[in-house]
């Protein structure tokens, strides 16, 4: 895409959704962390179904170590491999109690360093919660960047680095949450619907979907 035609793919996308929002419910940047890291090959509604209980109770680090893994565990088990999330989950309250002060680190660098916390979750957790400029790229990311041409690259951290270099303000602050919406209600993985995708003039996939497919007949 030109830098004209990605310009106005995210003025087509903020004028549909000007104050884009996580799907993950949380009440602070812990509990969003948490979440972040529940929701690796998970969807945002089971994680919250398993959350709104757990974050009751939980609010920070000491408040997950005072719980245990094993409640931790039962609270998950609708999760998506939940045994490993949570002992990854307990091993990083205990780092940030020990190595933090209780505190979530506000740089990738540190972020990254706790356990079953990658690239894309601190991504999220800085855009998210601190308001940094951040390009997080979970699979509908990746699927609608390589699709439309927007940014395309062979890994999630290729993708990343070509957004980095040609997303424009002011759309930098929620171009990853118009992505992801993007990509999981309109730019599908096995049918797009491009008959009523507001960028499909600007998009590069050559098999667009061009008509609603005919409702199945019970």
């Amino acid at each position: 895409m030109t830098r004209h035609d990605v310009r106005e793919f995210f003025r087509r996308l903020a004028g549909a959704e000007p104050e884009p929002r996580t799907e993950l419910e949380y009440g602070n940047v812990y509990q969003l962390l948490v979440a972040v890291t529940l929701s690796a090959q998970a969807t945002d509604a089971g994680v919250n179904r398993a959350t709104r209980a757990l974050f009751a109770q939980v609010a920070t680090p000491q408040d997950m170590l005072a719980l245990g893994e094993e409640r931790l565990r039962d609270h998950i088990r609708t999760i998506g491999l939940f045994n490993s999330k949570a002992k990854n989950i307990m091993a990083a309250a205990a780092m940030l109690v020990d190595a933090f002060g209780g505190e979530v680190p506000t740089t990738r660098e540190a972020l990254v360093r706790l356990p079953g916390v990658g690239r894309k979750t601190a991504n999220v957790v800085l855009n998210c919660a601190l308001g940094h400029d951040t390009f997080a790229v979970d699979t509908h990311v990746f699927r609608v960047c390589n699709r439309t041409g927007l940014a395309p690259g062979r890994t999630p951290e290729a993708v990343e680095a070509v957004l980095e270099r040609r997303v424009p303000d002011p759309y930098r602050r929620h171009a990853h949450h118009w992505l992801i919406l993007h990509g999981r209600y309109v730019c599908k993985a096995r049918v797009p619907e491009c008959w009523r995708c507001p960028v499909a003039d600007l998009c590069r996939y050559p098999a667009k979907v061009q008509e609603k497919p005919a409702a199945r007949r019970v």
